[in-house]
C-alpha cells in the first residue's frame, strides 16, 4: 500500500466534516458546528483514529487565505458608508467594551495580560456567515435594521484585519510595550497596502482581463489562484505581515473589477473546501477533558459572548439616535463568535500568546454561541416589550412605532397589493402615478412607516397567516396583486382571498412552473413567473434584431405564455383570437392536418408533443367534433380525428406534417 499521509489526512478530515455537517443540518444547526465537532472527533484528545494535526493545519492555512480573500472580495465600502452613523462608532465602541469585558474576566482567572487581550479581541468580533444566515432566515437581511447589522460586521472585519497586523507586535513586547516594533509593523503594512492599491489596482484587473480574452476557463481560475496565493505569500515574505492581510487586500482589489463576480464564482469551491479543513483543524485543538474540568469558565465565557455582547449593544442604543429595533437585531446577530475569532485565536496560539487550553475556551464559547444564536431571534418581540418599560427607551419605541392609522371607510374600487418588496414598490409607484386607489399589506414595520410618510394606505401584518386580510375590504376591491415570491405563502393567500371574495380578480407571482399550476387550481386569475417573463423579453429583443416581424415575435411570446401558464380559461375573447391571428399574419395560411389512428400524437398532450420545439411550427387551433378551439392548452390530449391548425414557414410545416401524420397523407385542403 502506498504511503500517502497527506491524502489520508485530507480524506479523513473531509469525510468527518461531511458527516458532521450532515448531522448538524439534520438537527437545524449551522454546518460549521458539524465541522468543529468532526475536528474534535479526529483530534489528539479523543480516542480512535487521530489525524496528523500539523498536516491538516498547513492545509488550513489555505482556508484562512481563501476566507480572507472572500471577505475582501465582498467588502463594500459604499455599504459601510450608507450606515456609517451607526456602524462605525457602534462597532468601535462595542469591540472596545467587549474586549475590556473579556480582559476583565480572564484576569480574574489569573491569565497574563497579553493572553487576556487576545481572548478579549477574539470574542469581540462575530461571524459574518452566522449573522447573514440568521438575518436571511428571519427575513431581516433587506431591512434597514439588517443592513445596519451587515455594515456593523463590515466594520468589525476591518478591525479584525488591523488586529492581525498588530498581533506580531504584541508577541515581541515582553514586559514593556515595544512602540518602535509596533511602528515598524504598521509602516510595513501601510507600505504593502499602498503599493497594492497603487500598482495592484492597475495590474491585477488588467491581467484578469487579458486572461479572460484567452477564453480558457482553466487559465482564468489558475490566474485567480496565483493572484490570491501570490499576494498572500508576498505580503508575508516581503513585508512581514500576515497571510490573511495579503489575501484580504487581493480580494478588495479584485472587487473593483467588473470580473469580480466571475472570480467569486470560480474561487467559491476552493474557499468552501479549504475553509472546511480550517474549521476541522480548529476543532482538533479542542480538549474536551479540559473543558469538562473547567465547565465554570466555559459557562462564564459563553455567557459573556451571548448575553454580555447583547447587553453592550443595547446599552449603546441609549447613546445613538436610532430606533431600538435596529439595536435589538444587531445585538442578537452579534451575540456569537465565529471564523474571525478562530483566526485571531490561532494567530495568538502561533505567536505563543495563548496556550492550547486557553484557545479551547474560545472554541467552546464559539460552539455554544453559534448553536444558540438561531434561537435568539425569537427574543426580538419580548426584548422590545421589556425595554418599552425602561426609562430612556420609551421614546425610541414610540418613534419606531409611528404607523399611520388606516381609514377603512375610504376603501372602495381599490387595488390590494400584498408585499412591498422591489416588485411591490414598482407596482405602488405605477398605480400612484395613475392615481389608482390602493392598499398595501406588508409585514415589515419599517416599510409600513415609509408608506405612511407617502400617505399610502397600508395594513401591518402577514397576509398568509393572520386576520389582517379581512380588513382589506376585498368585497369592494377591483384587483388583488400578490408580489411575494414565497409560493407557500401565496397559495395560502389565494385560498383565503377566494373564500372572502369569490369574484375578485387575483394576480399572483410564482417562482416555478409547478407553482403556476397550483395557483391556477386554487383560483388565481393571472399568474406571472418573473424568470419566464425576463427570458421572453430577451427573446423578444433578439428576434427583432434578427429581422422577425414585430407581430410574429409578439405572437410567439404569447404562445409560450399560453403553453407555460396553462390557465384553463375559455371565453368569447379567446375565440376571437383566431381572427386576430389571421389578421396579424397577413399572407400566412393556416394549414389543417387531421390526426389518423396511427398518428404519433394520439394520446399525447400538446406539451408532451412539443411540436414547436421539434419543427418550429405553432399549433394555433384545434377542431374536435365540429367545435373550434383556438389556442389549445398545453394539457390538451390529442385524439384520433382531431384537426390541427398550424402556422409556420413551408419547411416548418413539412417537418410538422411528418411528425403529426407519421408520413401518412393527412393535409386538409
Amino acid at each position: 500500500m502506498h504511503d500517502v499521509p497527506l491524502l489520508i489526512n485530507i480524506t479523513l478530515a473531509l469525510v468527518a466534516a461531511f458527516l458532521g455537517g450532515i448531522l448538524a443540518r439534520r438537527i437545524g444547526l449551522p454546518t460549521i458546528i458539524g465541522y468543529l465537532f468532526a475536528g474534535i472527533l479526529i483530534g489528539p484528545f479523543t480516542p480512535g483514529f487521530v489525524g496528523d494535526i500539523d498536516t491538516i493545519q498547513q492545509l488550513a492555512e489555505l482556508g484562512v487565505i481563501f476566507l480572507m480573500f472572500g471577505v475582501g472580495l465582498h467588502f463594500s465600502l459604499s455599504q459601510l458608508w450608507r450606515v456609517r452613523k451607526i456602524a462605525i462608532p457602534g462597532a468601535l465602541l462595542q469591540t472596545f467594551l467587549a474586549t475590556l469585558a473579556g480582559i476583565g474576566l480572564t484576569r480574574l482567572w489569573g491569565w497574563d495580560l497579553l493572553a487576556s487581550i487576545v481572548l478579549g479581541l477574539s470574542i469581540s468580533v462575530a461571524s459574518t456567515v452566522v449573522l447573514l444566515r440568521g438575518l436571511m432566515d428571519n427575513k431581516l437581511l433587506n431591512t434597514d435594521h439588517g443592513q445596519a447589522a451587515v455594515g456593523w460586521l463590515v466594520m468589525e472585519d476591518i478591525l479584525s484585519v488591523l488586529i492581525l497586523v498588530f498581533m506580531p507586535a504584541l508577541s515581541s513586547t515582553g514586559s514593556a510595550f515595544d512602540w518602535e516594533n509596533l511602528a515598524f509593523t504598521l509602516l510595513k503594512a501601510a507600505a504593502f497596502v499602498v503599493i497594492m492599491f497603487l500598482v495592484g489596482t492597475r495590474f491585477i484587473p488588467w491581467l484578469l482581463e487579458r486572461v479572460a480574452h484567452t477564453h480558457s476557463r482553466e487559465l482564468f481560475i489558475l490566474a485567480v489562484l496565483v493572484i490570491t496565493l501570490g499576494t498572500a505569500m508576498g505580503a508575508a515574505e516581503l513585508f512581514g505581515v500576515s497571510l490573511a492581510l495579503g489575501a484580504f487586500v487581493a480580494g478588495a482589489i479584485i472587487s473593483q473589477s467588473h470580473l469580480s463576480h466571475q472570480v467569486g464564482a470560480d474561487v467559491f469551491s476552493f474557499r468552501e473546501a479549504f475553509s472546511v479543513l480550517f474549521f476541522v483543524s480548529v476543532g482538533m485543538l479542542v480538549n474536551p477533558v479540559f473543558l469538562w474540568q473547567n465547565l465554570g469558565q466555559v459557562a462564564a465565557l459563553s455567557s459573556l459572548v451571548i448575553f454580555g455582547k447583547l447587553i453592550i449593544v443595547l446599552l449603546l442604543a441609549l447613546v445613538f439616535p436610532h430606533p431600538l429595533r435596529t439595536y435589538v437585531i444587531i445585538a442578537i446577530g452579534l451575540s456569537q463568535v465565529g471564523e474571525f475569532s478562530f483566526i485571531l485565536g490561532q494567530g495568538g496560539l502561533s505567536l505563543d500568546l495563548l496556550t492550547s487550553n486557553q484557545y479551547s475556551l474560545i472554541l467552546a464559547a464559539s460552539l455554544i454561541s453559534i448553536t444558540v444564536n438561531p434561537f435568539m431571534y425569537r427574543l426580538i418581540p419580548p426584548l422590545e416589550r421589556l425595554f418599552e418599560r425602561l426609562p430612556g427607551y420609551r421614546e425610541k419605541i414610540k418613534h419606531q412605532s409611528q404607523i399611520s392609522q388606516l381609514d377603512e371607510g375610504s376603501l372602495k374600487d381599490h387595488v390590494v397589493i400584498i408585499g412591498y418588496d422591489r416588485v411591490g414598490k414598482h407596482m405602488v409607484d405605477v398605480l400612484t402615478s395613475l392615481k389608482v386607489p390602493l392598499l398595501v399589506i406588508e409585514e415589515d414595520v419599517d416599510h409600513i412607516v415609509e408608506l405612511g410618510k407617502r400617505k399610502i394606505p397600508a395594513l401591518f401584518g402577514d397576509a398568509s397567516n393572520s386576520e389582517v386580510i379581512k380588513h382589506a375590504h376585498l368585497e369592494k376591491a377591483r384587483v388583488l396583486v400578490s408580489t411575494i415570491s414565497d409560493e407557500i405563502a401565496t397559495s395560502l393567500i389565494v385560498t383565503r382571498v377566494r373564500d372572502l371574495a369569490p369574484e375578485l380578480t387575483i394576480v399572483a407571482r410564482s417562482a416555478t412552473r409547478e407553482g403556476v399550476n397550483e395557483l391556477a387550481a386554487l383560483g388565481a386569475n393571472h399568474i406571472v413567473q418573473p424568470e419566464l417573463e425576463g427570458g421572453l423579453e430577451l427573446v423578444h429583443h433578439t428576434l427583432l434584431e434578427l429581422g422577425f416581424p414585430l407581430r410574429q415575435v409578439h405572437e410567439y411570446a404569447q404562445a409560450v405564455r399560453r403553453d407555460h401558464y396553462n390557465i384553463e380559461v375559455t371565453s368569447s375573447d379567446e375565440h376571437r383570437s383566431l381572427d386576430d391571428l389571421l389578421t396579424a399574419f397577413e399572407g400566412i395560411e393556416i394549414t389543417w392536418l387531421k390526426l389518423h389512428q396511427d398518428s404519433l400524437l394520439v394520446g399525447k398532450t400538446l406539451a408532451e408533443a412539443d411540436i414547436r420545439a421539434f419543427s418550429g411550427a405553432s399549433v394555433v387551433a384545434l377542431i374536435r367534433d365540429g367545435k373550434l378551439s383556438p389556442n389549445p392548452k398545453s394539457n390538451t390530449v390529442f385524439e384520433e380525428g382531431d384537426r390541427l391548425g398550424i402556422i409556420g414557414e413551408e419547411e416548418q410545416i413539412e417537418t410538422a406534417r411528418k411528425m403529426i401524420c407519421n408520413e401518412a397523407p393527412c393535409k386538409i385542403e
